[in-house]
């Protein structure tokens, strides 16, 4: 077996879900990511691990979508059972084809969320992890060669996650001692939030591989002013492009798309806490330096920020403070590589994607 499926194997077994003897631990892929789930399915083994494997199939879920009614849809008591019984999920993403879910009514896409909502809670209350393998589809998608685009993926994935860890540690206790946020993109994007009182967090390796962010949680009605997320957004199949929102006391009033703007409507249509930002996050993985049109690489990728409508996450959220609640958590991402920067508390922390602490930063 190819050397970095072992690698990538490894990370997501003993450093991600720190797996030990009796643990039961699922791992949900599709066929095309075969060989990982061997390399896993062998790790756990190792360890003593109790291992269930559950197929994914993006061709099954258009299939069951578009012949349900939507007032049909209702919660998958089964796999909330299993979500309650398992200790850990490692999730693997490969895509034959990126576009499957494209003609599913974004209403049925919604809908499907809302009704294993407190399924996905329990979910994250456990060890998780989520990645993705490469397949040809996904370097497609990305414009490149497949064997161009393997390597892409196990350089941002087979790191040093140590490493990592201190470097973004550096922007983590900057943010977390932070108030107030000022983000500014060309004439397009000019926004502010209070963190006042949340926590940031370090993303390095236990939830998303490849990792590379350091994310909070804005107070839910602070946000104000605009933002124009100029890298497309893909999601359910299909692509967003210019993403353009307008918050006034936390919530969007007004917002537009170039491209698919129905879908964007559909989300933030979703329930109330949808129209309200639940995470801001700032990209620190050097080794992700393309946009693939891949959300949990371009999130990661540096002089970007990405800010998602919807569910705040519970690491984010201390005891005593009230985070977002929506049944979705939409991922948008800004690009801050040239006439940009980031303050906090009116202090400038990031120009042009350099950080203060790192050579090339400009005041």
């Amino acid at each position: 077996m190819d050397p970095r499926i072992e690698r990538h194997a490894e990370i997501l077994v003993d450093y991600s879900i720190e797996a030990e003897r009796g643990d039961e631990v699922v791992v949900t892929a599709p066929p095309e990511a075969e060989d990982l789930v061997v390399a896993i399915s062998a790790k756990l083994g190792e360890r003593g691990a109790n291992v269930t494997r559950s197929l994914g199939s993006s061709r099954a879920m258009r299939a069951y979508l578009n012949a349900i009614d939507e007032d049909d849809i209702a919660e998958n008591a089964v796999d909330r059972a299993m979500t309650e019984a398992m200790d850990a999920v490692i999730s693997i993403r490969a895509n034959r084809n990126s576009h499957e879910l494209s003609d599913v009514a974004p209403e049925k896409m919604s809908a499907i969320r809302r009704e294993n909502k407190e399924t996905h809670e329990i979910r994250m209350e456990k060890r998780w992890v989520l990645t993705q393998f490469p397949t040809e589809a996904d370097a497609q998608a990305a414009e490149m060669s497949t064997d161009a685009y393997e390597g892409f993926v196990w350089n941002a994935i087979n790191r040093d996650w140590q490493e990592q860890y201190d470097h973004q540690e550096q922007f983590t206790e900057l943010l977390d001692e932070a108030s107030e946020v000022h983000i500014v993109s060309g004439d397009t994007t000019d926004v502010r939030m209070s963190v006042e009182g949340m926590r940031a967090a370090n993303d390095h390796g236990k939830h998303n591989v490849p990792a590379g962010e350091v994310f909070t949680a804005p107070n839910p009605e602070s946000v104000e002013g605009e933002v124009l997320f100029d890298m497309p957004l893909v999601t359910d199949g299909r692509e967003v492009e210019n993403v353009r929102l307008v918050f006034e006391g936390g919530e969007v009033v007004e917002h537009s798309a170039d491209r698919n703007e129905d879908l964007l409507t559909s989300m933030l249509d979703t329930d109330e806490g949808a129209r309200r930002l639940g995470e801001l996050g700032v990209g620190m993985n050097r080794g992700i330096d393309r946009f693939t049109k891949n959300m949990l690489f371009d999130e990661k990728m540096g002089d970007t920020v990405h800010m998602a409508i919807g569910r705040a996450i519970d690491e984010n959220v201390p005891e005593g403070k009230e985070g977002n609640d929506s049944a979705i958590h939409t991922d948008m991402i800004v690009d801050m590589s040239e006439d940009s920067f980031i303050e906090l508390d009116g202090d400038v922390v990031q120009r042009d994607g350099r950080f203060v602490f790192e050579d090339g930063f400009e005041q």
